[in-house]
């Protein structure tokens, strides 16, 4: 073996060290789910059943909610299948009655909550003046009003206990007005705004408030307003979703990521 060779072998020998420790490095600093609590709204199907799978995957008690119980008996039999604790509650979101007793429900089944993932919410599209007031009004309640409700009933406790990570979803929609999406646009620059409010009033409590905002998604919700085609090779997938959500927690707690925009590559 010449000279050269001994040099490339030991740098070698040296970079793939290095690499072992930095992987060691990242082991002992991210943080670890298992046994964490997460409730999920609008957790029955698309971007909500997904994360709440991926979380279950890293050993996350999960309590989802929703309107639709089928779907969320579904779902939580999908989540048991990891061997975690999973519940859940059919509540509207814009019912702050109902959503203190779903609230209450899983923190005495739960105990401490530690991940709130906002994600119920509905859209509809069409010129402003198309539009029903009653509708515009109902897409504001839902997907504003929603994530203030359940925000109120979850966050006191974490405040108490000092630590906590609130994910609200929102939507390229709230960075960027387009035309006939006035009701929607008006909801999720509401939620990035308000977001952001709250991560500034609570951080000093350790609690990451964190805002997401994906372009379109193939799930029920946009194949239905004929948003996309869905295609798997080219459109965002709920499960892309859901691996930024899990990426997010796992940063170490003195880092938080304020905001997120996941888009298809090539759609």
């Amino acid at each position: 073996m010449d000279f050269y060779q001994n040099i490339k072998l030991k740098r070698y020998s040296e970079l793939s060290s290095l690499l072992k420790f930095v992987a060691h490095l990242t082991t002992i600093t991210m943080e670890q789910l298992q046994g964490r609590k997460a409730i999920i709204t609008g957790g029955g199907r698309g971007l909500g059943r997904a994360t709440a799978l991926a979380l279950a995957a890293e050993g996350v008690d999960i309590a989802i909610t929703g309107r639709n119980e089928e779907a969320l008996l579904e779902t939580v039999a999908a989540i048991q299948a990891f061997g975690v604790k999973a519940i859940y509650s059919v509540f509207d979101v814009t019912d702050l009655e109902a959503v203190k007793k779903g609230i209450g429900y899983i923190t005495e089944a739960f105990g401490a909550i530690d991940i709130l993932v906002n994600n119920a919410g509905t859209a509809t599209f069409g010129s402003f003046l198309e539009m029903q007031p009653e509708r515009w009004k109902e897409i504001l309640d839902v997907n504003v009003m929603g994530i203030y409700n359940v925000t109120y009933e979850v966050l006191p406790k974490m405040v108490a206990r000092n630590t906590g990570d609130i994910i609200n979803v929102a939507s390229t929609a709230g960075l960027r007005g387009n035309a006939n999406t006035t009701a929607y646009t008006a909801s999720k620059f509401a939620v990035v705004g308000f977001s952001e409010a709250l991560m500034m009033e609570v951080r000093k409590h350790n609690i990451r408030v964190s805002t997401l905002t994906p372009s379109t998604i193939a799930t029920d919700m946009s194949l239905s307003l004929n948003l996309t085609d869905g295609n798997p090779d080219k459109v965002l997938q709920a499960e892309d979703f859901a691996e930024l959500i899990v990426a997010q927690l796992k940063l170490n707690r003195r880092a938080m990521l304020k905001s997120a925009s996941l888009w298809s590559t090539n759609p």
